[in-house]
């Protein structure tokens, strides 16, 4: 009866705000009743920002985002016999629409997100089901795959009931005997090497004769073979802690329906963004809004999907819908959405258990990001969850909200182009006066902060949303047309993670980005034009003009991700404190290990005078295991020697030669998930609007300037000197 009763209130207060945002009232009217409402929902975000109260100041919020709607549909849009000025107009209003539509769809997917999960297993239990790991790879590097496949092994469970398999597509029959006699050679000393490397790490090696359907056909090749109750799937740079199966397998005995345990992805390295920007050990990571909050509210409709890495799936219901779905290029969402649409069931446990490696570069980054917009789109378009059949009602809403969420690009373009309509060709693509697009425009843009403050504020900062869509939305838009207008064209490419950036550049695809924000700037100084040759449509002129100075903010921090920082470690590394001896010849030096990542570690020798260590010695280091492993000590070579007041610290690079030395390697920085959850809640603060604004244009100012330098700086090195040139003329230099 209580529920019922809430229910009808929330009814009554909707027909209430549905009578209230159409009624005719004046603009003076419409500020005041705008500033009550982002007062209250200030003071409520003062005082609790959960339960009942943050219900109520998202409805608040809510309900002036459908005045401006209200407003914009019916005082705004151009008259349609002006087409010049409809036709632009008209779609920055399905824009504008389209993202008020999406906020919705993300209120109700994250409005009462599911509570963290925390179920743990012991490794003793008598009755654990039998698990098979899959680690597919194409063309991965063997000492990447080497440190996967040590941690996957030495995963706290029951050797017997663990399986861990090399999945390789790389050394397929068909790659082997390809026409190219290069690629063909290439192929079979992969096959070879990666053999031999399963063996010594005690896994099994797995190929097949073609590379069909990609990473969801190599994965159903597995199925073949592999004879688990369960199914691990790791990506081949995603390495495992060693409780990763203890906070998982759990959930499968409370369930019989449970198709899905998936643990979100977290990252040793910044992406280029992070990089570039230098914000990876302050800032939550772009993608902890997804895995922090979105995933969690997904789970709380059952409608949390598998993320293709970091998951366990329940092997009876991969065979119920024939294995792996390979329809789109993102075969692990489809799969989810397969699953649930059959009955089964997910569980969404919010805790990071595995570390993985991010594209190195803007490029692959932006590669990732295609693959996964078109996969996305692909889904909507042969899968339509919309309208599929065994889908609950919500589960459709969060579906429709993952997938229509990757038109994102088409909305960022219109809202760049818009302003140059008017400050370019006078087009007028809003049919209100200055005062009230500023009055309502702006009420919308501080309640849309502040809604997502309420939602995302411990993982998002304000505009970081707006500039990670950019960045994307230049190469994405053309990627969406493309699958669009074809949609079975895009195939399966693998995110290359191992580039090098041994020198500051400037990145590959940063052209467009400069000539964007040269029209930006230009359109700048066309708006001081207008104000001065048109003092008559002066207030007109300001407000498009700030618009575009919004749009010009955000292109000049973009200029500092497309610049790219040199980076001399691959991976951040992790806090340990592992007490280990240094072994030179004879001499044996204790130490500690402060902290330690997959290519190195740092080493506190303390403040005892030790003669025999200097720069680039090579010797070994020994430290307690949690497994037991036949080779007890590491060669490793220093690579700098600094002294502090807390001791001498040593820099050292792993020289690994053997199988061992990579589960050395594993057992250090993959022992526990703990550290990883520790680093995570070090970045989540919420810093809030007014100081996330304040950072954000500071950030944007330097990085504008930096971004220039770079640019600058790779032009002069683009021209040949004038030495170069005589002698490629056959002149002499004068």
């Amino acid at each position: 009866m209580g529920r019922i009763g809430i229910g009808l209130l929330w009814a009554i207060a909707a027909l209430a705000t549905a009578f209230l945002i159409t009624l005719p009232i004046s603009l003076q009217a419409h500020l005041i009743a705008g500033t009550a409402v982002l007062g209250v929902m200030m003071v409520l975000k003062t005082f609790t920002s959960g339960g009942v109260w943050r219900q109520i100041a998202l409805a608040l919020g809510t309900s002036l985002v459908l005045r401006y709607a209200y407003w914009r549909t019916t005082s705004t849009l151009p008259p349609i016999n002006e087409l010049q000025n409809f036709i632009p107009g008209f779609l920055v209003y399905i824009c504008e629409m389209y993202s008020i539509f999406m906020l919705f769809l993300s209120l109700f997917v994250v409005m009462l997100p599911h509570p963290p999960r925390n179920l743990k297993i012991s490794s003793s239990d008598p009755d654990l089901p039998t698990v098979d790991v899959f680690v597919p790879t194409y063309n991965e590097e063997p000492e990447l795959l080497a440190t996967t496949l040590a941690a996957a092994k030495a995963m706290d469970y029951p050797a017997e009931k663990l399986t861990v398999w090399l999945l390789d597509d790389g050394g397929t029959v068909q790659k082997r005997n390809a026409e190219n006699m290069q690629a063909a050679q290439e192929a079979e000393e992969r096959f070879i090497t990666l053999q031999k490397l399963a063996e010594d790490l005690g896994c099994r090696y797995l190929t097949r004769e073609r590379n069909e359907h990609a990473k969801a056909g190599n994965m159903n090749n597995g199925l073949q073979f592999a004879k688990g109750e369960l199914v691990v799937v790791f990506d081949a740079d995603h390495a495992p802690a060693r409780d990763f199966l203890l906070y998982t397998v759990g959930y499968f005995k409370q369930d019989p329906k449970l198709f899905l345990v998936q643990s979100p992805h977290f990252f040793l390295n910044p992406d280029p963004v992070e990089r570039n920007l230098r914000t990876f050990e302050t800032m939550p990571s772009e993608n902890e809004m997804f895995y922090g909050i979105i995933q969690r509210g997904l789970d709380k409709w059952d409608a949390s999907f598998f993320c293709g890495s970091a998951a366990v799936l329940r092997r009876e219901a991969l065979d119920q819908t024939g294995g792996f779905s390979g329809v789109s290029i993102t075969e692990d969402a489809e799969t989810a959405l397969e699953l649930h649409a059959s009955g089964w069931h997910s569980v969404y446990v919010d805790r990071p258990l595995i570390a993985g490696l991010q594209p190195a570069t803007f490029a692959s980054f932006i590669g990732q990001r295609s693959r996964w917009a078109q996969g996305m789109y692909q889904i909507l378009r042969f899968r339509f969850p919309p309208g599929k059949r065994g889908l609950s009602i919500p589960q459709r809403l969060c579906y429709m909200s993952s997938t229509l969420f990757w038109f994102f690009p088409l909305t960022r373009w219109i809202f760049l182009l818009a302003p140059l309509c008017y400050l370019f060709f006078n087009l007028e693509i809003f049919t209100a006066s200055a005062g009230e697009f500023v009055a309502y425009s702006s009420s919308y843009m501080i309640v849309n902060l502040m809604m997502q403050n309420y939602l995302y504020g411990r993982f998002r900062w304000p505009w970081i949303s707006e500039l990670y869509e950019y960045v994307q939305s230049v190469y994405l838009l053309p990627a969406l047309f493309s699958v669009i207008l074809n949609p079975s064209k895009p195939t399966f490419k693998v995110t290359s993670k191992s580039e090098s950036l041994d020198v500051a550049r400037v990145s590959e695809l940063s052209r467009p980005f400069f000539i964007i924000f040269a029209v930006l700037v230009f359109a700048v100084l066309m708006t001081a034009w207008r104000i001065i040759n048109e003092p008559w449509k002066a207030d007109v002129a300001f407000v498009v003009g700030g618009w575009n100075l919004l749009n010009l903010i955000i292109a000049g921090c973009a200029l500092g991700v497309v610049s790219e920082r040199q980076e001399n470690r691959a991976s951040r590394r992790v806090d340990v404190k592992r007490r280990c001896e240094i072994l030179v010849g004879d001499k044996v030096i204790p130490a500690t290990i402060e902290d330690a990542s997959v290519g190195g570690a740092r080493i506190n020798l303390g403040n005892v005078k030790v003669p025999e260590i200097a720069r680039d010695l090579y010797c070994d280091v020994r430290f307690k295991t949690n497994v037991e492993i036949a080779t007890p000590s590491m060669p490793i070579s220093i690579r700098s020697m600094i002294r502090k007041p807390e001791g001498v610290m040593l820099g050292v690079r792993y020289e690994p030669s053997v199988a061992d030395h990579y589960r050395l390697i594993s057992d250090l920085v993959f022992a526990s998930s703990d550290l990883w959850t520790k680093f995570q809640w070090s970045r989540r603060t919420n810093i809030g609007i007014l100081r996330g604004t304040v950072w954000f244009l500071s950030l944007s100012v330097y990085q504008t300037g930096r971004g220039l330098a770079y640019f600058l700086r790779s032009f002069r090195r683009s021209q040949p000197d004038k030495a170069s040139v005589a002698a490629a003329a056959g002149k002499p230099n004068s």
